[in-house]
């Protein structure tokens, strides 16, 4: 009896490890099985927003089920991260830019979430993140501004509105020994108005938020942060091109799942992102809310997220934070 019994064992065992590994397989083929939300760590009008709603229709058709956005701001990104985390909806993605996990916890304390709760899913934009000045500002590239301030330590203000941002401008001014005075702010709108009254000298913060004051002639963009120059502004340089590489920073937003999320649903997504960016009218569309389509799969994010990671734990080092 023994011995007929335990071939059947062992069968019974191997068709039980067989469904177990297709069954992640089959999870990603069958989802989403009800509304998918996006969840957006930032306001109304931001560019994870906006891209998000742009991607929210074309998935909406390819999934055949609804998906909505829900936006979750406040500190520098965390509450709607916290929020997501704790959720641990299947069904839910986080839409967001990666300094809110590359950044915000080297400046802040208190982060109730461990990056390592999320799980990359599909790189989808680089905002375009720009450096400006006041039009009544006798200051018309990066090169004279940096002149101006070595020439004037502690004289001229700057400020940004994100904590990425942040330790980005302070890390150069450390870097090459220049003074400046940050002004906080928490209201881009308000940073970007003061700017073109001259109340502030200069402000970094993503292009979407200056092109209105640009084009009116109140502000003058000096440089984009990013690697490449963009082309909606094709005549601005790049900080690099500019002469500060020190500057340089690329505002990456991707969507993320929560780590359970299986890695095969994970690329299936990215792949359904991918095919949806590949439509001209929503690339124009992404270009117009200053940001640069830039799709990559699940270890492309992951890599990206690595790299841009290393580098603000250098820059956290020379300031002196607390990792």
């Amino acid at each position: 009896m023994r011995n007929w019994r335990k071939p059947r064992f062992f069968a019974v065992i191997m068709l039980l490890a067989a469904v177990l590994c297709e069954a992640p397989a089959r999870s990603a083929e069958s989802w989403p099985q009800r509304t998918v939300k996006f969840v957006v760590p930032l306001g109304p009008a931001s560019g994870a927003d906006l891209t998000a709603r742009l991607l929210a229709d074309p998935l909406s058709r390819q999934w055949g089920q609804a998906v909505i956005v829900e936006n979750r701001p406040g500190v520098d990104g965390m509450v709607g991260v916290t929020a997501f985390i704790a959720a641990a909806d299947d069904h839910a993605v986080l839409f967001a830019p990666t300094g809110t996990f590359t950044a915000s916890p080297l400046l802040h304390q208190d982060v109730a979430y461990k990056p390592d709760r999320l799980a990359p899913i599909a790189r989808v934009t680089n905002t375009l993140i720009a450096i400006a000045v006041p039009s009544s500002m006798q200051v018309f590239s990066l090169g004279e501004l940096m002149a101006l301030v070595k020439n004037e330590p502690g004289r001229t203000h700057w400020a940004s509105t994100t904590g990425a941002t942040d330790m980005v401008f302070s890390g150069f001014l450390k870097g090459a020994g220049l003074s400046m005075i940050r002004v906080p702010y928490r209201d881009g709108v308000r940073a970007t108005s003061d700017l073109s009254e001259g109340r502030i000298e200069v402000y970094m913060s993503a292009l979407a938020t200056m092109l209105p004051l640009a084009s009116a002639g109140r502000i003058r963009i000096l440089a984009l942060t990013n690697r490449e120059r963009a082309a909606v502004v094709a005549e601005i340089p790049t900080v690099d091109e500019a002469g500060f590489p020190g500057l340089q920073y690329d505002g990456l937003v991707g969507m993320f799942g929560t780590a359970a999320m299986p890695v095969e649903l994970r690329e299936r997504i990215a792949a359904d992102v991918r095919a949806a960016l590949a439509d001209p009218a929503i690339v124009a569309k992404i270009a117009a809310t200053g940001q640069v389509v830039n799709p990559g799969g699940p270890a492309a994010f992951a890599a990206a997220i690595a790299e841009q990671s290393a580098a603000f734990n250098a820059i956290a080092k020379a300031l002196g934070l607390q990792p």
